[in-house]
């Protein structure tokens, strides 16, 4: 090994101080837990679980066809868009969902069988045949309503 070689292998912090920093870093974390309950139940306030969905969202919807017609969907079913099928990003695969077009008021239901949408700020991906019963060009502002 030559000189260049041995500063490149050399460790850029020493072990004590690796040591000292995870001791602090423990010491912290124990002082921040300290004073919150173990559970939030004992301390008389009702949790939220951020895992489940807000039953009714508001935001743009878009729909997807004919690129993705006969695909897997993440169900695994195979994707019609001449069913009243629905992509996602949290909803629980099966979910019924009402869906409706604030613009004009027409609703339709649909049952989610996919994840989506991928960008673009939207909410949910609509079949061709659910984007039709709702009168939608490319997208529309929507309300969606978990059904069960």
């Amino acid at each position: 090994m030559n000189e260049r070689n041995v500063s490149r292998r050399t460790a850029r912090f020493s072990r004590p101080r690796v040591a000292g920093f995870s001791q602090i870093v423990l010491i912290a974390a124990l002082a921040l837990s300290a004073g919150a309950p173990a559970d939030a139940s004992a301390s008389g306030k009702k949790t939220v679980d951020t895992a489940k969905v807000d039953p009714k969202q508001i935001g743009k919807a878009s729909w997807y066809g004919p690129g993705f017609h006969g695909k897997k969907t993440a169900s695994g079913q195979r994707f019609d868009q001449y069913a009243l099928t629905a992509a996602h990003p949290r909803l629980p695969l099966g979910t019924r969902a009402r869906v409706t077009n604030l613009h004009n008021g027409k609703e339709v239901e649909v049952t989610i069988n996919d994840r989506g949408p991928h960008g673009g700020g939207r909410i949910i991906d609509l079949s061709r045949a659910a984007a039709k019963k709702l009168a939608m060009g490319g997208t529309a502002r929507v309300s969606i309503v978990a059904l069960n």
